[in-house]
């Protein structure tokens, strides 16, 4: 079964501070965007991706590169490219562009877990406690952090449902999950490596030089050999 897939790159990275977005700044040589389009199209099961970016930055893709236009939020600019998308591929993978440390097995699991269960993303288990807070900023309880998952991409879902996630929302959501959610539909969780971070503020820019030499299979071993496994 093959897979369309959707790489979000039409952010325009404020909380970085610099002018050129962030995915498109340049990480040891190459655009920060290439690193998890190259891992994309190199998947067997993905038969296109659709790169959602601004017209200026096209030049950096090969010429046979499927593309939409961003949109005001996030969700619009997933839904442009869901337009795009092959109608003979029943599932889709979206991946942000501002996560470049994509590890190919991390993406095949995900990949498996959608066929099986409709709707999965890559995701890891919370390593520190986390507190609810008030308004005021004060803690109000401690949330159990067993049940606590820190959600990554991809998230892969069957076109139908996520295109069902469209017509049910009604305000911003923060992942596309969310949308799938609203349904609702069950989503699988799938343990990825904490590696693929996303490149959010100049801080996460420096971890990110700093880490990429160790971009390899046995990233994050110790997690994946863990009880959580």
């Amino acid at each position: 079964m093959t897979f369309s897939a959707i790489l979000v790159a039409g952010g325009r990275g404020t909380r970085m501070k610099t002018l050129t977005p962030k995915q498109f700044l340049s990480l040891k040589g190459k655009a920060m965007v290439l690193y998890s389009f190259e891992t994309l199209v190199s998947s067997p099961r993905i038969s296109e991706v659709i790169v959602v970016c601004d017209p200026a930055y096209r030049s950096l893709f090969p010429g046979s590169t499927i593309f939409a236009d961003p949109g005001e939020r996030r969700q619009d600019t997933v839904w442009n490219g869901l337009q795009m998308i092959s109608p003979k591929n029943k599932f889709v993978c979206i991946h942000d562009s501002a996560r470049p440390f994509l590890l190919a097995q991390d993406l095949e699991n995900v990949l498996d877990a959608a066929e099986q269960y409709g709707a999965a993303t890559l995701a890891a288990p919370v390593k520190n406690t986390i507190k609810e807070s008030n308004e005021n900023g004060f803690i109000t309880r401690t949330l159990d952090r067993s049940k606590l998952w820190e959600v990554y991409t991809p998230q892969v879902f069957e076109v139908s449902l996520i295109r069902k996630g469209f017509e049910l929302v009604k305000e911003q959501v923060t992942d596309d999950n969310a949308l799938v959610e609203l349904i609702p539909y069950p989503i699988k969780l799938v343990l990825g490596s904490t590696s693929n971070i996303k490149i959010t503020t100049p801080e996460d820019w420096i971890l990110a030089q700093s880490l990429y030499p160790t971009r390899s299979k046995s990233w994050n071993l110790d997690l994946r050999e863990s009880s959580w496994g």
